[in-house]
């Protein structure tokens, strides 16, 4: 698929989401709950770009929210924030319901972000002769944003589906911003499982040779044989009965962020998101801007065929995971997207 195939079909979403939300928006009652805080795992990375388009251009305050975002180090860290009560909602990995799910903790995604998992797993350029696939990750050091992360757990089952196992490798977390390119630099890591702009930035430089890329629906079926759904936004399934007019405005706030991703161009976002994020090098940045549009949600919704993806990988990479019974239906509840683009 091409920029104009995905803007083709974006933008008429699009048209009908913002529109959608306006009107349900004034049609609501008062948010229950006013002020939320957010948890991330790393901020700057493009997978999270639709939250941080929600907040810049204001559309959390336009739902009458207040939104203290919080970036950890990775998205398991955000997921650990929400079980303890230190954040309301978080913005991370569809995956985390249904591992929640199966320790006895109700999580529910209420908008789907990115539809393609946007990792890319690469080897160092000098090691390329002797890594050549995930199967020679054996003993390997595999950076990560941080471990049990969504970086770390494609790179598993990457390696499973090759014949190792989950553990057989060392992961370790980089973060998501310019430590994870100085943990390449500096050799402190063998393998990178990570996401733009620290993929599109290694790359550039000729640090790294890509071995899996999920960047693309093409790369995303070669791994998954179908889609896999990544980013969403997700909150404790009590808290989404509670608070309605809450969710139904954050639920809002993210399609309109959806909608302007469909229209705008890579110079657009460069121009919103802050200086840092550019990692030094604004031109490699519309380069990997323009390199994610494929990615990101064109419905904000999961669909079925991407939640059973996700339980898949989960149940080949944890044994705990392998016989538990998991109710899909209650992982991701569309109503509120629905309402927002009706």
């Amino acid at each position: 698929m091409d920029r104009r195939q995905f803007l083709s079909g974006t933008t008429t979403l699009a048209a009908l989401s913002l529109a959608g939300s306006q009107a349900f928006a004034q049609a609501a009652g008062a948010p229950e709950k006013a002020s939320l805080k957010l948890g991330v795992g790393g901020r700057p990375l493009l997978y999270y770009l639709p939250l941080t388009v929600a907040e810049r251009k204001g559309f959390f305050k336009e739902e009458g929210l207040t939104v203290e975002i919080n970036d950890f180090g990775g998205g398991a860290k955000s997921l650990q924030s929400l079980i303890g009560g230190s954040v309301d909602v978080v913005t991370g990995a569809y995956e985390h319901t249904i591992r929640m799910q199966a320790k006895g903790q109700m999580i529910q995604a209420v908008c789907e972000l990115g539809r393609f998992p946007a990792i890319a797993v690469a080897v160092r350029k000098e090691k390329a002769g002797e890594i050549k696939s995930p199967a020679d990750f054996k003993g390997r050091r595999i950076g990560v944003t941080a471990p049990g992360s969504s970086t770390a757990i494609l790179a598993q089952f990457a390696m499973v589906k090759a014949g190792l196992k989950p553990n057989d490798a060392a992961f370790i977390g980089i973060g998501g911003g310019a430590g994870a390119v100085a943990a390449m630099i500096k050799g402190e890591i063998d393998v990178i499982s990570h996401l733009d702009p620290v993929i599109a930035k290694l790359e550039e430089d000729g640090l790294i040779s890509t071995l899996i890329d999920t960047r693309t629906e093409a790369g995303t079926k070669a791994l998954f044989g179908g889609s896999n759904p990544a980013a969403v936004v997700y909150l404790k399934s009590d808290f989404v009965s509670a608070n309605p007019n809450t969710v139904q405005r954050l639920v809002n706030a993210h399609v309109k962020a959806l909608k302007w991703l469909a229209a705008a161009t890579p110079e657009q976002v460069a121009d919103l998101v802050p200086t840092e994020y550019h990692l030094n090098d604004k031109p490699l940045y519309l380069k990997a801007v323009k390199n994610s549009l494929e990615s990101y949600s064109r419905s904000g919704l999961v669909p079925q065929g991407g939640q059973e993806s996700v339980l898949d990988m989960l149940r080949t990479i944890d044994p705990e995971l392998a016989g538990a019974k998991i109710d899909l239906a209650q992982t991701f509840n569309g109503s509120f997207v629905r309402r927002a683009t009706s």
